[in-house]
């Protein structure tokens, strides 16, 4: 749910979705902790579909309930300071290469260690 989902269909249906996922997840697995990351970036600025993930992040992150959910925004650290998506970033503006996975790593390496501490 999330990036694939953005065209056509609305960043409240696709909150929606992950908002299901989350809820499926917690009850199957009462105990299990989980970090919730906003969709990430895609495309160029001032694409439709930057407005529509925003639309998304701003929703799902409410679902940070800040005891077994936690959301995580790290989607400006795949940008530049124009707001672009670097090419040895996400080569294609959709899918992380090396240092966007390295990007990805970074950010969420203390949430998790931090959550699982917990």
């Amino acid at each position: 749910i999330g990036t694939n989902n953005s065209g056509p269909i609305s960043g409240g249906e696709i909150a929606e979705g992950v908002g299901a996922v989350v809820q499926a997840l917690q009850t199957r697995f009462p105990q299990a902790k989980i970090l919730l990351l906003g969709i990430f970036p895609r495309g160029n600025p001032g694409d439709a579909v930057r407005a529509t993930i925003a639309d998304i992040n701003r929703i799902i992150s409410k679902l940070d309930d800040g005891s077994r959910v936690r959301y995580l925004g790290i989607g400006a650290g795949f940008l530049d300071a124009s707001g672009n998506i670097p090419a040895d970033v996400m080569s294609d503006k959709l899918h992380p290469g090396a240092k966007g996975y390295e990007i990805w790593a970074r950010a969420v390496i203390d949430p998790l260690t931090q959550m699982m501490a917990k």
